[in-house]
């Protein structure tokens, strides 16, 4: 298993996710459990306990681990969501919506027709599109994913 997290966790960095919250997350999404502390994870991915909190810190704040108490402990285990990567694709989509407010606003300082201003249009209307499709491609994400349980069901 330590393979496929360090494959994982470098494919994570790749996309922009620093290191140590990339590590935790594929260790994360890779235990039986679906869920392990700190200490556990320091000693699975053998690195520091500060390094591992940084890295839940990071998680916890961009929505793709959550954190649950241990009734009786002051120990906490930290999980991924049912449906993390629906947060995350809502994540990405608030983020271009912000992009896109940002960018029309230096269409108005460049003007629309400069190179830039012609630049700065594209832009927009790319992440108009992308923002208004979304939901629906979410939307039939969970159609299939419906199918796909019900198909498996009449498997078994």
């Amino acid at each position: 298993m330590g393979r496929f997290v360090e494959r994982f966790a470098s494919v994570l960095v790749e996309a922009g996710i620093p290191r140590m919250p990339a590590r935790v997350f594929a260790a994360l999404l890779a235990t039986d459990s679906g869920r392990l502390t700190a200490a556990e994870l320091s000693g699975q991915l053998q690195a520091s306990p500060a390094a591992v909190s940084g890295g839940v810190r990071y998680l916890i704040a961009v929505g793709m681990v959550t954190r649950e108490g241990q009734p009786g402990s002051r120990r906490h285990h930290y999980r991924v969501p049912d449906h993390v990567w629906d947060e995350v694709v809502t994540g990405r989509d608030r983020l271009m919506a912000r992009w896109t407010a940002v960018l029309k606003e230096g269409i108005d300082v460049v003007g629309r027709d400069t190179p830039a201003g012609t630049r700065l249009v594209d832009s927009v209307q790319y992440f108009e599109f992308v923002i208004a499709e979304l939901p629906g491609v979410l939307a039939r994400w969970q159609e299939h994913k419906a199918a796909l349980e019900r198909g498996a069901a009449g498997l078994s």
